[in-house]
């Protein structure tokens, strides 16, 4: 679960269910650290778990149409599995221009950014990529040495070397086209972090890589992107909900392959797990508060 410390704690405040604070009733959900405020009246959650001098409010489709309430300094945008030889990633590629949007207004609030991406290794292999994944990658069905971690062979009229299938440090493995490119820019900033998976979820296990960067810098808020919906961003999300982040599905940088009842089924979930929301909702505030 997130950290086990925030600022503006006070048992006055947050202990009883259901409190009367200048005339407005709030109702806690969860624990004494980790906690969302609800406003009955205006039916917006606090996520900020104690206040924020920058929070920030967006709103939502989701649990009615609330309002989320954020900490822009715990807050980091989750971009799932947009690789350049992700073979599912290709319907992704519409959600590139939204995407990039939604990084460039992140980074001018002092939002971090999150690259979660396949990234297999060889020990990888030998001991934890379960027979089903191998066999989801094999490009041959009926052979073995094609699915992840095989050589790939050259693109793009034999100009480069595309590198094992979905490998830690392949060019196939890194992000696709101009995200690779804001990447790259927002790592020598310092708001953009890269994590590699090795499941469907980032946030598989007792600890990852993403999970134990959330830990350290204190993030308790994501929202979410990627490829493919119903696969990856959901199983991400799904644990990120489990472990007691918050969790906010961003629907136009999300895109998959699958039938629609498969993206159908992901947001019917979400009500129940965390908000949904599109850049037409959030980008407004974002760049409102920037110019103030």
């Amino acid at each position: 679960m997130p950290p086990s410390s925030y600022p503006g704690d006070s048992d006055t405040d947050i202990q009883r269910p259901l409190i009367e604070k200048l005339g407005v009733f709030l109702v806690k959900f969860g624990n004494h650290y980790n906690y969302w405020m609800l406003d009955t009246e205006t039916n917006t959650f606090d996520l900020t778990r104690g206040g924020s001098k920058d929070a920030i409010t967006f709103p939502t489709s989701a649990r009615g149409n609330s309002s989320i309430t954020i900490a822009p300094e715990r807050s980091a945008l989750v971009i799932i599995d947009m690789q350049k030889m992700n073979p599912r990633a290709e319907l992704g590629r519409a959600a590139v221009g939204p995407t990039l949007d939604m990084i460039d207004a992140f980074r001018s609030n002092g939002m971090k950014i999150a690259w979660v991406q396949w990234g297999i290794t060889e020990y990888d292999l030998k001991h934890l990529v379960s027979p089903a994944l191998i066999y989801r990658f094999s490009g041959n069905k009926k052979a073995e040495g094609t699915s992840l971690c095989s050589e790939m062979g050259f693109v793009q009229n034999g100009t480069i070397d595309a590198g094992k299938k979905l490998c830690r440090g392949s060019w196939n493995a890194q992000a696709y086209g101009p995200l690779y490119d804001s990447y790259l820019k927002g790592k020598e900033m310092g708001t953009d972090f890269y994590f590699d998976k090795n499941s469907l979820s980032g946030l598989s296990g007792a600890m990852t890589p993403l999970e134990m960067w959330l830990r350290d810098s204190g993030i308790t808020t994501l929202f979410f992107g990627g490829v493919n919906t119903d696969q990856c961003v959901w199983g991400t999300m799904k644990d990120s909900s489990f472990k007691g982040y918050d969790t906010i599905m961003v629907t136009d940088i999300c895109a998959t392959t699958s039938p629609e009842f498969a993206t159908q089924m992901v947001l019917h979930n979400m009500h129940g797990r965390g908000w949904i929301t599109n850049t037409g909702m959030i980008l407004p505030v974002l760049w409102q508060v920037k110019t103030l």
